[in-house]
């Protein structure tokens, strides 16, 4: 039995889904797009009586229900399949839309450029918990803003072999993007049948889809990349303050988006997700991490899943402004619900302050949360240890289980051991090793990975397309910016590196 979460009744999910598909088809979407609204009435959706909204019959929602898939596989940049986003399969990424990082050399916070890029890169390339990777934050002025996603995109694909979460921010920024990953893949056909990216969708609330959302939502889909539908549901400011209420509108905004993707190409891989946040009374602000909000994450979870569609939040991350205890104890915690709910892909490692802010020591510290949230909802089952006889017999005759054979057999994938950035030794040795705090930890351990990267190869021709396909859409700017080359790897070693901890008399004993 997997270890799960359950928030919402069978009825009441039906009722939920029932109250969205009415609105669907008697208030309907107000789509900005001129050639997404053109497509939809031509495949035979109504208009409101203000000829103004585009309605969404029931029976066309739920065919777009019946033709996405439950599950697919993203590949990575070679090709080969790398996760199976489905079911209950879990996996969690780099949050996304940071303008600002969190310095760990200075402690400042500032405008991120490519050089920050590139490090992120680099380091979650490395982390093992981390199964792909995202377009995680801007680099502001150092790029063109019309290029500057697939410059993003550039920094991913020849810093890591993971595939990515990404997406385009002007209206025409898809076909780029696509041509660039195209060149790892033999063609348009490969790349649709081994997809290495998801791109985000944004549903801008109030029932509508701008212009951008519209045009990259079709350039996607001919495209063959897989998309998440996300709204930013804000509780008690564009949705109602209650969770069923906020539910409703939620999955309006979601179903929307997967009609329209199945009505351009039936068969695209759509994932039901979702940014919601409730709305701060007293200071107006958006938290992501209040327990509302995630409350809201796993009830169109349980919705989607009812659905049979593949799911995505934004989860696993802080909305205070620095690694400390606010922000461990709300990325631990919601990275738990993410992995008791069975989010498939689950967006907010590393990031701080509302989005705005990316931080690699969280990063590193955040993959150790996911980590042990990933152990928790592994199925639990009998493992050599029913009846238990023997064990009563060995601890009776010793007084201990430590060198047993049912535990040097099954200790390696019974127990997660963290890095040394959570501290489990005791007070003494802590001081001993300096006495580190939690964020000094992760900061070593930024610079002990950033060291030990080995720099990815890419065909040189392949890079310089890659480039080329960029530079012809600067405008004014003439040069892309500089990248710093990746040191060669330096591998630290000894006590308060951040390599797992081994006991090496019990793997002498196992040997």
């Amino acid at each position: 039995m997997r270890p799960s979460l359950n928030i919402l009744e069978p009825d009441l999910i039906a009722r939920i889904v029932d109250e969205a598909m009415r609105v669907l088809a008697e208030v309907g979407m107000e789509i900005r797009g001129p050639e997404m609204r053109r497509r939809l009435l031509e495949h035979g959706l109504p208009l409101d009586h203000s000829g103004e909204r585009v309605l969404f019959p029931r029976d066309v929602v739920e065919k777009a229900i019946a033709d996405a898939p439950s599950s697919f596989w993203l590949h990575d940049r070679a090709g080969a399949p790398h996760a199976d986003i489905g079911g209950d399969r879990v996996h969690f990424v780099p949050g996304s839309s940071g303008l600002k990082v969190l310095d760990h050399r200075t402690g400042e916070t500032r405008l991120a450029n490519s050089t920050d890029f590139v490090e992120y890169v680099r380091v979650g390339d490395g982390l093992a918990n981390i199964p792909y990777l995202a377009t995680a934050f801007s680099t502001n002025d150092d790029i063109e803003a019309n290029v500057s996603d697939a410059w993003r995109l550039y920094m991913t694909l020849t810093n890591s072999n993971k595939p990515v979460v990404s997406g385009a921010f002007t209206e025409h920024g898809v076909p780029r993007m696509v041509e660039m990953m195209q060149l790892f893949r033999h063609d348009r056909a490969d790349l649709i049948a081994r997809p290495m990216a998801i791109f985000t969708i944004t549903a801008t609330g109030n029932f509508r889809y701008s212009e951008d959302s519209c045009q990259n939502m079709i350039d996607c889909v001919e495209a063959g990349i897989a998309v998440e539908i996300v709204p930013v549901t804000l509780m008690g400011l564009i949705a109602p303050v209650t969770v069923v209420g906020a539910t409703v509108f939620h999955t309006v905004d979601v179903l929307a988006g997967i009609t329209m993707a199945q009505i351009i190409r039936p068969g695209t891989p759509v994932l039901f997700g979702g940014a919601p946040a409730t709305f701060h009374m007293k200071i107006a602000s958006s938290p992501m991490s209040a327990i509302e909000a995630l409350q809201l994450d796993a009830a169109y979870v349980a919705v989607a899943k009812s659905l049979g569609l593949p799911t995505q939040s934004y989860m696993a991350l802080s909305d205070g402004p620095i690694l400390d205890a606010q922000a461990g104890a709300e990325t631990f915690g919601s990275a738990l619900i993410a992995a008791l709910a069975g989010v498939n892909s689950v967006s907010g490692p590393g990031m701080l302050d509302f989005l705005l802010v990316f931080s690699l020591p969280k990063l590193v510290f955040d993959d150790e949360m996911c980590g042990q949230a990933l152990r928790f909802v592994r199925d639990v089952k009998p493992v050599d240890d029913l009846p238990v006889a023997e064990l009563i017999d060995q601890l009776m005759a010793d007084q201990h289980l430590i060198m047993a054979p049912h535990t040097m057999a099954h200790w390696p994938e019974e127990l997660y051991l963290p890095s040394a950035i959570v501290d489990r030794d005791n007070r003494e040795a802590w001081t001993r090793q300096g006495a580190k705090d939690t964020y000094q930890r992760a900061t070593e351990e930024v610079d002990r990975r950033l060291a030990a990267y080995q720099q990815l190869e890419t065909d040189p021709l392949i890079d310089a397309e890659l480039r080329a396909i960029i530079k012809a859409g600067l405008v004014s700017q003439e040069t892309l910016p500089d990248i710093p080359v990746a040191p060669e790897p330096v591998v630290a070693t000894g006590p308060g590196t951040g390599e797992r901890r081994h006991n090496r008399r019990r793997e002498r004993a196992s040997s």
